[in-house]
């Protein structure tokens, strides 16, 4: 049946297959873990954020099922009505404690975290400083609060600070509530732990220098580096000597803590208890699934004697990985630190023939392009797993070196 705009939407699908940045959705059978079953074909999967392989494991599997006959399926409300259990608490005690702040609440998405952040905090005549690579949900928050934006250059310091003097040099000096009240101007500063699509970690110690010269707040999304960063995994925040300098700290558990899903924004006590006033994510929708939250609890309370060996594989691979595709010739982003390796190609067509060849192969990849990362940024992001064996990080080399030689972004000598 035909309806309005029809002809539109479909011109526009196709540009996008021309470009080279349709988005193909790949239908996975059995656990997410280190190899991956699609249309009854295994691969290699190089492309989650299942960074402890945590999330098909057997262990996760088991304490998801006690979760399950302790707490039911969900709690059909929201979490000021009926919504909050004894798991929710536990768990936002156990992040804190994690984490070293002083509370802590929970969201279904680290998403719902971001977007139910900024509006709850800031007001019109306020200031949000949001690095330019910052993750889609952080964007989308600051796009949804009133405050004055300011964007600067991904991890230029120099950038931030002249845009920093700018905001706290404004004629606000006074902030006007919708009361009536008005209270002193606040300027925030936002940045993801890790970027995403990078794999280069944030300059935090700097970021908190100059947020301490010009009386700022500092937010840091941490959700690629909980679990994965620091002496005992505590994040970037830790691996930079910043725990306790960091205002507001937001992350998941669908990454390494998990896999599932799950969210949450810890920090300052006062910020914490006005999110739980006032955000509307947190508000106005369902609870944590109880099941969720028990098996995050159970990570949590177990990381430290259950996932050191896990962490201790993850940066080995990672520096496996990288190594050998160095040699080989590849450009790879990142930072080195993080088991995010994004294989450069740069052009949006040779990066989707590239992933498609590979996943012919047996290799489980994604390209990367526009809008999801700038125009002639294209890329394969390749995540290693403490999953991962040494011989499939092999074959998966292997594989990029075959595709490589055939499309000329590589050249082996004879």
């Amino acid at each position: 049946m035909d309806y309005p705009f029809q002809e539109q939407f479909a011109k526009d699908l196709a540009s996008l297959k021309e470009a080279g940045t349709f988005k193909e959705f790949g239908t996975l059978s059995g656990y997410q873990g280190a190899e991956v079953t699609i249309n009854g074909k295994t691969f290699l999967n190089f492309c989650a954020n299942n960074y402890l392989g945590l999330a098909g494991s057997e262990m996760l599997r088991k304490a998801a099922h006690e979760a399950l006959d302790k707490y039911g399926y969900g709690t059909a409300s929201v979490p000021f009505i009926c919504g909050t259990m004894n798991v929710h608490k536990e768990l936002e005690q156990e992040v804190s404690k994690f984490l070293g702040t002083e509370d802590t609440i929970l969201y279904t998405s680290c998403f719902d975290a971001n977007t139910g952040l900024f509006e709850t905090i800031l007001s019109e005549g306020d200031a949000i400083l949001s690095d330019e690579l910052n993750h889609a949900s952080i964007i989308d928050g600051v796009r949804l609060c009133k405050a004055e934006r300011f964007r600067y250059k991904n991890s230029d310091m120099s950038d931030l600070e002249s845009q920093l003097q700018v905001a706290s040099g404004a004629q606000v000096a006074q902030v006007k509530l919708p009361n009536g009240t008005t209270r002193p101007r606040r300027i925030l500063i936002a940045t993801d732990g890790v970027f995403s699509m990078d794999g280069s970690t944030a300059k935090l110690p700097e970021i908190v220098a100059l947020a301490q010269k010009y009386g700022a707040l500092v937010m840091v999304d941490e959700s690629h580096a909980s679990g994965v960063l620091g002496a005992t995994g505590r994040g970037s925040i830790e691996a930079l000597g910043m725990t306790g300098k960091i205002d507001i700290i937001t992350s998941t558990f669908g990454k390494a803590l998990g896999g599932a899903s799950g969210g949450f924004t810890s920090g300052r006590k006062e910020i914490i208890d006005w999110l739980r006033q006032r955000s509307r994510t947190s508000l106005f929708s369902n609870a944590l699934a109880p099941v969720i939250a028990g098996t995050a609890l159970y990570t949590l309370k177990n990381f430290d004697t259950l996932l050191a060996p896990a962490r201790a594989t993850l940066a080995e691979n990672t520096k496996y990985f990288r190594a050998k595709m160095e040699a080989l010739g590849f450009k790879l982003g990142g930072d080195g630190k993080h088991p995010i390796n994004p294989v450069m190609l740069m052009d949006e067509k040779l990066s989707a023939l590239f992933a498609s060849k590979l996943f012919a192969l047996g290799i489980y990849v994604r390209s990367f392009s526009y809008p999801v990362v700038p125009l002639g940024k294209a890329r394969i992001r390749v995540q290693l797993s403490a999953a991962h064996t040494k011989a499939q990080i092999d074959t998966t080399v292997a594989a990029f070196t075959k595709v490589g030689k055939e499309l000329g972004v590589i050249i082996l000598p004879l």
